[in-house]
């Protein structure tokens, strides 16, 4: 579903900050020309997740303990983006190797190897 990706990518990355509130399912759907089911069930799934709290007569809002990337690492991704893409690489390329990197430094022996640094 397109519109809850792309609601919860600007939650995500900050781009919608904590408290702040959501256009009403009929104004949103107004604006990207789709029924308002649709994006109530966008908006059913963020609250699912925990990353919007609607209360009646309040509206929807980001929630506070919705997980945002810091900026510092928002910068990075963008500056990773960049160069990836003027590389000509494959954005689901530059994913899945990003995912095996992450796989080795933060799971199995990568993990390990840091902790006994730490020792």
């Amino acid at each position: 579903m397109d519109i809850y990706r792309q609601l919860r990518g600007l939650i995500v990355s900050g781009q919608l900050g904590a408290n702040e509130r959501l256009p009403t399912v009929r104004q949103t759907a107004s604006d990207l020309g789709v029924a308002a089911g649709t994006v109530a069930k966008a908006y059913k799934m963020l609250e699912h997740e925990g990353l919007v709290v609607t209360r009646t007569a309040a509206g929807t809002r980001v929630a506070e303990s919705a997980a945002v990337l810091p900026s510092s690492v928002m910068r990075r991704i963008r500056e990773l983006v960049a160069e990836s893409s003027a590389s000509g690489a494959d954005a689901d390329d530059v994913v899945n190797v990003l995912r095996v990197v992450w796989r080795t430094e933060v799971g199995g022996a990568g993990g390990a190897a840091r902790q006994s640094d730490a020792d």
